[in-house]
């Protein structure tokens, strides 16, 4: 390497670690972790930081979806909203909770919820097309993945019915995970049908894509809102539980939650707010259509989270929930790389005698977040959490329960990329019958489990402990 271009290296690795110190709403372990690369690795650790080392969606369409979210109308304006009719009878203890929600979407908890937890991923599909059948207005749904495999044209063909009678169906999917469908002769014939179709987070040019805006920055959420009386919830994408693309992780197990009350309307605004910020087409109509009475039912609210929203609003909102803990905390999720303040949370917990329980999948579709997760076992472990591997399958489940009496349930897992990398959506609800739904669930999940023990992990070669350490140092700068 010349002089000069010794310099120009040298310049470059200065101006990228000035602009990571300077880079607002960052922890010092990312710091710590990209000036190493930076140094390390310099033409590397550059092209690393320029492609993955910021949140940066783009300044246009950062912009347009403010501008998106504040021509939304106030949901207490809708007609027949009733104050009084909604006004949630929370414990006093759990309203802390729901605050925290509220400061990350903005939505205030509601009560006259009911709910009902699907009986495995088809039973789901078969629900939300059994509800799509008897649509009378509009169908909105969003999911991360779509498959064009049985399930996913079971549900573009109740699609198809539903406009055929006149019912208006508008579905959108990210870019990048439903990139399969988006190519196949399905989405055309759904956009031949009438179906009206949308693209989040459309990826073009991977090589100019990074010039608007970090092209791994994705809509994960999975939303299905039918006449603004029904919503669906929950972890599952829009494919069949075989999961054909990762066959060999087989069946995908996920948990998916039928809502009826206010809380429909809620998840219906986030629905607009993200059709919006990629169409033209304004539903500010759809959001002012007359509520119905609510009936009497348990409070919920809808928390959603993504990159251009509050900075740490996903892991707080978990967080929150383990510091809530009194008795018992139980949760399932398929990716845990969490940051420190989470890894204190749920030790703290367990170190406070509250019975912790997690449960991960044994195979992970991903070695690299399977490898980071189990670096942290040997910490659980000795705080008293009890983790299980679940072996039936891949448990994709994102779910946790508080005390028998809080339930969240939703899009998001418990790492880095769903803290603060991708668009999530969950439920959090205060109400026994169904949180002893979801805990009766959890525990089924338990009789497919192996009970990981402290020994076991101390047992762990040198080789595989250097491996799971080596790949969570990555934690920070992914």
């Amino acid at each position: 390497m010349t002089p000069m271009l010794t310099a120009l290296v040298v310049l470059l690795q200065v101006g990228f670690i000035v602009r990571v110190l300077l880079r607002a709403h960052r922890d010092p372990a990312s710091r710590i972790a990209w000036i190493a690369v930076i140094i390390a690795v310099p033409v590397v650790g550059i092209v690393a930081y320029f492609l993955l080392g910021e949140t940066n969606i783009g300044r246009k369409r950062l912009e347009h979806m403010k501008r998106i979210i504040a021509a939304r109308p106030d949901i207490t304006s809708t007609p027949g909203f009733d104050a009084a009719a909604v006004r949630p009878e929370i414990p006093e203890r759990h309203l802390p909770l729901f605050k925290v929600g509220q400061s990350i979407s903005g939505f205030e908890p509601v009560g006259g919820n009911h709910a009902q937890l699907m009986a495995d991923s088809n039973a789901a599909i078969d629900a939300m097309v059994a509800d799509i059948d008897n649509a009378t207005k509009h169908v909105h749904v969003l999911f991360y993945i779509w498959m064009p495999d049985n399930n996913g044209k079971k549900f573009a063909e109740a699609l198809k019915r539903a406009v055929a009678r006149g019912v208006t169906c508008r579905a959108m999917v990210d870019d990048l995970g439903s990139h399969l469908l988006i190519s196949s002769d399905l989405w055309a014939e759904m956009a031949a049908a009438g179906v009206k179709l949308g693209r989040a987070l459309r990826v073009g040019n991977p090589l100019l894509r990074e010039i608007v805006g970090r092209i791994d920055l994705r809509n994960h959420r999975k939303i299905v809102v039918i006449d603004n009386r029904i919503t669906y919830c929950g972890s599952q994408n829009c494919a069949d539980p075989e999961f054909l693309t990762k066959a060999k992780y087989a069946p995908w197990v996920d948990a998916m939650m039928r809502f009826t009350g206010p809380i429909a309307r809620q998840n219906q605004y986030l629905f607009a707010a993200d059709w919006m910020a990629y169409s033209s087409e304004d539903l500010r109509a759809v959001l002012l259509e007359p509520m119905e009475p609510p009936e009497p039912g348990f409070p919920a609210q809808v928390v959603a989270s993504g990159p251009t929203g509050r900075y740490s609003a996903a892991s707080e909102m978990f967080e929150t929930l383990m510091y809530s803990a009194r008795r018992e905390l139980f949760i399932t999720t398929p990716y845990y790389v969490p940051n420190d303040a989470m890894q204190a949370a749920l030790c703290a917990a367990a170190n406070r005698g509250v019975g912790a329980t997690i449960i991960f999948p044994a195979r992970n579709d991903d070695f690299a977040v399977a490898a980071a997760s189990r670096s942290y076992y040997a910490d659980l472990l000795a705080a008293g959490v009890r983790i299980h591997e679940y072996g039936a399958g891949l448990l994709h489940t994102k779910s946790m329960t508080v005390d028998g009496e809080v339930t969240l349930i939703g899009s998001a897992n418990m790492d880095r990329r769903s803290f603060d990398l991708n668009y999530e959506n969950n439920i959090l609800l205060c109400d026994g019958a169904v949180t002893a739904q979801v805990r009766e669930r959890q525990q089924q999940y338990l009789t497919a489990c192996l009970q990981i023990t402290s020994e076991e992990v101390d047992g762990w070669s040198w080789r595989r402990r250097l491996w799971n350490n080596a790949i969570a140092i990555a934690g920070p700068v992914l």
